[in-house]
């Protein structure tokens, strides 16, 4: 069983596609309630950010999109603003000063990426090649965001941490 208190808490950011003029964000309280706004702006994301903050959003996960990778300073700032905890996708969002990701190793990914052009430039048919998932996952954990939000980390965690940001 779920703790319901947790779900409740957290809050999801992400672009729900097809994809329309606007990029939509949704942030899930659980799986039976949804709140979504549509952005197509930076101003329409703070705006976003505003009214998560207003429903008292213990946090925000936010998900792997271009959109949040280019905006990734202003929704780190928004964070901060709004004092929400806020977990991302890449590892840059922290080191610009986000709480903590938790996604695969690029570096690896990009690593595997080599090994199949290799394989294909010697013969092999890119069909008859394995789909790979990516098998290598980094925690990244900024410190001082923590400490910014009057968040403590404990060190039982930090010592999970591939990276610590101080």
């Amino acid at each position: 069983m779920t703790d319901r208190s947790v779900i409740h808490d957290t809050f999801s950011l992400e672009r729900i596609y097809p994809a329309t003029p606007s990029k939509v964000f949704a942030a899930f309280a659980s799986a039976e309630a949804k709140n979504a706004w549509h952005a197509t702006s930076e101003h329409e994301l703070g705006a976003a950010f505003a009214e998560i903050a207003q429903v008292k959003a213990g946090s925000v996960v936010v998900g792997a999109d271009s959109f949040f990778i280019t905006l990734r300073d202003q929704i780190v700032a928004l964070a901060a603003r709004y004092i929400i905890p806020t977990t991302y996708e890449t590892r840059e969002s922290v080191a610009a000063g986000g709480l903590m990701s938790y996604a695969p190793n690029f570096r690896d990914a990009y690593r595997q990426v080599g090994v199949y052009v290799g394989r294909i430039l010697k013969g092999e048919k890119a069909a008859d090649l394995p789909i790979l998932q990516p098998t290598k996952f980094e925690l990244v954990i900024n410190l001082k965001t923590a400490k910014t939000l009057g968040l403590d980390v404990p060190l039982s965690f930090q010592q999970r941490a591939d990276e610590i940001i101080e």
